[in-house]
Parts: C-alpha cells; structure tokens; sequence
C-alpha cells in the first residue's frame, strides 16, 4: 500500500506493480470523466464527422481499396507531392512495424530515448538487434513522451550517419516549433499521423511521406485491406476541412505546466507541445494514477514504461482550462495526503 493512502478504500489495489501496452487506458475504468493519457484533446467536436460518416454507412458493405490510393492520390495533392511518395496505412504504427520488416535485412537499428516503445517492439519482432552506429535510426519529432523538438541540423546530421532515417512527426499539429524540412534527403521516412492531426484514433489513420524507391520497397510488404473503408471515408472527407487550431490549446499547455511546477515534489520538463513529462519524488506514478482514476474519475499516462524513465514518471496532456485546474487540484489533494 502507498504510504500516506492507507485509509483510502481498501478493496481497491491503488498501487499497479506493471503496466502494460500505452496510454489512453481507458477501457480498464467505468468511471473516467476527463481523460488526460491520450495526447490528443478529449474536447474535440467531430459531430461533424460523425454526421458525414452515418451517411455513408453503406461503404461497409463492400470490400474497401486493396491498397488506399484514392486517399493516397488525394494526401499527394494536399501537401503537394507524388501519389508514388505517399503510403496510406493503419495508424502510424502499422507503418513502424512496415518498416521494421521491409528493412530487416539491415539488421541493427538505434533510438532516441525516452520515447514512443513501438519502435523497439517492431525492430525486436523481426529481428533487428541494437547497436550505436545502426542502420535504421528512429527518431520521434517532437518526441512522445517529452514533447522535445529536434532541429534540422541534427535531423540532418542523423540521415547523414544512418542508412535509413525514420522520423515520426505524429505530433506535428501539436507544436508551434517549426519541424525541420527533410524532404529532400534520399534516405529519410516521415510519419504523419491522421489518428493525431484529426483526433480520429479509433478509425486508425495515417501515411507515410517517402522517395519512391523506399516507398516501393514498402509495398511490397504491404497487406491487402489493411485500411478499412470507413477509415478511409474518413480521411477523403476529413482532406476537405479546415484544420484544427490548436494555438489556444498550446497556451493552454504551457499554463498547465506552469502550475503542476509550481506543486512542491512535482517537477515537469519543458515542452514545445500539449502533452508534458512529468516526475513526482514522493510516491510512485502508478499510485497516482489509481488515486486519480478512482477517487476524481481523472486519468493520466503512467509512463514507467518508458525505456529510460522510472516508476516516478507520469504523462499528462491539457485539455480545458477548467479540466485543468481540477487535475491540478486533484494532484495537489495526493501530495498533501502523503
């Protein structure tokens, strides 16, 4: 039991020795309000989307696009490049685990740590072992859990001493920092991440921004119907709307960083997004989380498996302003209790 809860309901094991998979947990709760684990904004209206979707139910009745290319022809021409430069898939991670297999031959691959443990788990799967001068590099831009953002001299001088350079930009929308311009470089992937920019992560979207020859390599591998066609009904639709703005949100980021510094044992790494890393020295994150989740229905992001994090670390993303002072104050409540 964590020291200072031990009059807290005792049918409940507040304290989680493991955890497992990633955030946004929130199918293991009954009782969650504000979800703060998810690094996208839990507020977002996609009434719209939804309304469009419900209209065009009946794409279900038949079997999808093998391979998306009409949502491929169309991101092509959204962010100006060749339909043969651009790969639609699952989510961003069926692209990692695609790429890990398309390039296994390679043979070792390195990570910038800490970060998304996707890229680990792909390499592993199929294969790929561990060294300081890899083949296959990772690098998550900016970075998923610390919300760093990495400059094109480094990025640059990365696919100068990597064979392949994979960088995954899935937060992209979720920074005011200018993202480096990689393009150009032969040897470079970019992961762009629909689930992220459109708030949509159930429909499981995404694509991949490459040179032919490497996006040719990566077809080969490809699965048929990996994309489904609601998904896909989504992403053409979704193409033709504004963007979301998210300047109010990133403000609103930076003031929830400054008050969760402001709590005494609590301490949180500068960010250039709205998520935020986040270390707590007098109890473990895990017993944080379970206090949260089960006495204010707030869920957070344990992030002590993080490969180079520990058990004191936790992830938040801000949402409302209101949401915000109550996580706040529900942190607050916890500290003073130990």
């Amino acid at each position: 039991m964590c020291a200072g809860i031990s009059t807290w309901n005792n049918s409940i094991q507040y304290c989680v020795t493991m955890i497992d998979g990633h955030g946004d947990d929130l199918y293991k709760y009954s009782a969650i309000r504000l979800n703060f684990s998810s690094n996208i904004p839990s507020y977002a209206d996609l009434s719209a989307l939804e309304e469009h979707l419900s209209r065009r139910l009946s794409v279900i009745r038949s079997y999808p696009e093998p391979a998306p290319r009409s949502l491929e022809a169309k991101i092509a021409h959204f962010i100006g490049k060749n339909p043969d430069e651009v790969l639609v898939t699952n989510g961003a991670t069926e692209a990692i685990y695609l790429i890990a297999q398309t390039f296994q031959n390679e043979g070792t691959y390195a990570v910038l740590r800490p970060t998304f443990s996707e890229y680990d788990s792909a390499c592993q799967m199929f294969g790929l072992s561990e060294a300081e001068d890899a083949a296959l590099y990772w690098i998550c831009n900016p970075n998923n859990p610390t919300g760093e953002v990495f400059g094109e001299t480094q990025i640059r001088a990365l696919a100068r001493h990597h064979r392949l350079l994979v960088v995954d930009q899935s937060y992209e929308d979720y920074t005011s920092a200018v993202l480096p311009h990689v393009d150009d470089l032969p040897n470079v992937v970019v992961l762009h991440s629909m689930t992220k920019k459109c708030c949509i992560p159930g429909l499981r979207l995404g694509y991949l921004t490459a040179p032919r020859p490497i996006v040719e390599k990566l077809r080969l591998h490809c699965r048929p119907w990996s994309v489904n066609a609601l998904a896909i009904e989504a992403g053409m639709w979704l193409l033709s709307q504004p963007l979301p703005d998210n300047r109010a949100l990133l403000r609103e980021a930076q003031r929830l960083h400054a008050m969760l510094n402001a709590l005494p044992g609590l301490h949180v790494r500068e960010t250039q997004t709205n998520f935020m890393l986040c270390t707590i020295d007098a109890s473990d994150a895990a017993c944080l989380k379970e206090y949260l989740a089960f006495r204010h229905g707030l869920l957070i992001r344990d992030a002590a498996n993080f490969r180079g994090l520990t058990p004191h670390h936790f992830r938040v993303a801000a949402q409302r302003p209101a949401d915000n002072n109550e996580l706040v104050e529900a942190i607050k409540m916890f500290i003073d209790a130990l």
